[in-house]
């Protein structure tokens, strides 16, 4: 059976259970799927290898159909449709979502297919490589069922229709059933612990009743959101998006549901983004509460609290960059020599040595989610709030540090003027909880150093050529990351200093409404090859437009922008110069930033209704 090697990355969508979450093509192929966490070595891993990394296809035999691929309204289940002159036939993906909130070894990914008009024969490859495809299996295969068995883990496929071993390269499984019109089959294919007992097998009332029940399970979060704007639909997407990528034990959203996945294709910019940043979980908090959704952002706060408390980073930080989903700090970064990498973008890494860095903008972003908290009753208790003044007395003393940055360059240590920003906001917020709160704080100190911050950045993070504040003191580079600014009240949005910087980014960093983050080439990073245009800089940058009065470029930029949505309204990474998607897929940051700038530009157009 013919299939693409490497489709494109925005050729997929997303499903999950809250613990875990698989991509599956347009072609009906499950090419990434990592268990019983996001952060787990993966079963299906053809996007990164091919040849090794294992795949499981479930599709028309006749290739010649055009494909067609949409999620259920407001769902987390995807359906893929496959359209040819003899027939028309659709596989439909998804996982019960944990509904416990415990962490389980057990996941299972429901495929079932029907015939829709005509006759359709389906044809089933499943072809699981465990532990990254490093790791040899058995496969048992009696009653219907094929079990197959690797070190520490046991994953079970069972059907409605009959099964067959295929050793072509490994034990693996082939299957095939023909449906007329109105016909339904279905392969559910269960991960689990080596001790896992078996599950009973499907039937066609037993799947469509775990199908009504997802349905119903992600139909009702949906509509407790209370977002009632312009975009109702790429803004519920995106908070989907952003719910699929939250592990549901404790709160903690990953980055991107992958790893590998190259920001240039065949370049080296190739990291593992299944973890949960610190940064990126804080701004989260924001975009969750303008949807209502208190409970996700308490959730992450408490999350948030308990790293303070129980982990130093490996400099004595009181703060990691980044962590496993549970809390665990250690990520220590692999290279896969056995993957040649998504069309031969190697190395493939699994873990992030990133973990190790300073980057001290951290900080700002945790105290913003911990202050915008507040306004749904989310503060510290007693001892809470002490680590939270440990904190802030520790940057007292460390703010002025050369740090590797918000984009965690490995190029060197710099004085980056958004970590100066971000540090500024840290002791901007702690001072308005301790006043609000009544809390002990060291306010004099912390006064200190805010001002201190403030007079710091405009002078030496101001470049007099460009007008503009700049990526690090004394440098000339545009930053995107300090598209920030106004959003967390450095500089008012419509301030001469502000909107001159704001100007600078346009003729440096923008281009045709999307936004590269910085200029590698005038700022070296330490790695080799470009990047596209980063998402959520285009996001960032509509936010700042619409918060400097100007609606109609940012209104526009923002229509133009879902544009490079792929065909199921998810996002990766970044974009090529072909309009491509690039990097990790789907990205969190990227889906949160979407709606930040959604809420803004409605905010601000219902402010001014003549546009």
């Amino acid at each position: 059976m013919v299939m693409d090697r490497y489709p494109p990355i925005a050729d997929h969508g997303l499903v999950g259970d809250l613990q875990t979450a698989a991509l599956v093509s347009s072609q009906g192929v499950v090419d990434w799927f990592a268990a019983p966490r996001f952060d787990s070595p993966s079963v299906f891993a053809a996007l990164l290898g091919h040849d090794r990394g294992g795949y499981f296809l479930l599709a028309p035999e006749d290739r010649s159909t055009v494909c067609k691929q949409l999620y259920y309204p407001d769902t987390a289940v995807l359906v893929t449709r496959f359209m040819s002159p003899e027939g028309v036939g659709e596989v439909f993906d998804f996982m019960p979502p944990d509904r416990m909130g415990t962490p389980s070894e057990r996941h299972v990914l429901v495929r079932g297919v029907r015939a829709v008009r005509g006759t359709v024969r389906f044809a089933l490859e499943c072809r699981p490589r465990f532990d990254y495809g490093r790791a040899t299996h058995e496969l048992d295969l009696r009653d219907g069922t094929a079990t197959f068995r690797a070190p520490g883990f046991t994953a079970h496929l069972q059907s409605t229709f009959p099964l067959q071993v295929d050793g072509r390269d490994a034990p693996d499984i082939r299957g095939a059933v023909t449906l007329n019109a109105g016909e339904v089959a279905a392969a559910v294919f269960t991960v689990d612990g080596p001790d896992g007992e078996l599950p009973p097998p499907p039937t066609p009332d037993s799947v469509a009743e775990l199908l009504w029940e997802t349905v119903d399970f992600w139909q009702r979060w949906v509509r407790g959101s209370r977002y009632r704007g312009r975009w109702p639909g790429m803004v519920n997407r995106s908070a989907i998006t952003l719910k699929l990528l939250t592990y549901a034990p404790t709160g903690a959203p990953i980055a991107a549901a992958t790893m590998g996945l190259p920001e240039q294709v065949g370049g080296e910019r190739n990291w593992d983004y299944r973890y949960t940043w610190v940064r990126d979980g804080s701004l989260s908090v924001r975009a969750l509460l303008d949807l209502g959704f208190t409970d996700e952002a308490a959730q992450f706060t408490r999350w948030l609290g308990d790293r303070l408390r129980s982990h130093e980073g490996a400099g004595g930080e009181p703060l990691q960059i980044m962590y496993r989903v549970d809390g665990d700090p250690e990520l220590t970064e692999e290279i896969l020599e056995h993957l040649e990498g998504y069309r031969g973008s190697y190395p493939v890494r699994a873990g992030n040595a990133a973990a190790d860095q300073l980057q001290l903008d951290i900080y700002g972003e945790a105290l913003y989610a911990l202050a915008e908290g507040r306004e749904v009753g989310m503060r510290a208790g007693y001892h809470g709030w002490k680590n939270l003044a440990r904190t802030l007395d520790w940057l007292a003393d460390s703010w002025d540090r050369p740090d590797e940055g918000v984009w965690e360059t490995r190029g060197g240590r710099n004085d980056f003027t958004f970590s100066r920003v971000m540090s500024w906001v840290a002791f901007d917020r702690g001072l308005r909880l301790a006043a609000e709160f009544s809390r002990p704080a060291d306010t004099v100190r912390w006064t200190a150093a805010r001002d201190a911050i403030l007079e710091q950045v405009m002078e030496r993070g101001w470049n007099e050529k460009e007008q503009a504040l700049v990526q690090y003191y004394g440098g000339d580079v545009l930053d995107a990351s300090l598209l920030l600014i106004p959003r967390v009240g450095f500089l008012a949005p419509r301030t001469e200093s502000w909107l001159s910087t704001l100007d600078a980014m346009e003729r440096t960093l923008v281009s045709d409404s999307l936004v590269y983050r910085y200029d590698p080439e005038a700022s070296p990073d330490g790695l080799r090859g470009s990047e596209g245009t980063f998402s959520l800089c285009t996001f960032l940058y509509v936010d700042a437009l619409a918060r400097a009065g100007r609606l109609r470029p940012a209104r526009y930029a923002f229509e133009k922008m879902q544009t490079y949505a792929n065909h199921v309204g998810l996002f990766a990474e970044e974009i090529g110069p072909s309009g491509e998607q690039l990097g990790n897929f789907p990205q969190a940051f990227t889906h949160l930033s979407l709606i930040m700038a959604a809420t803004t530009l409605d905010d601000a157009l219902d402010r001014q209704r003549d546009y």
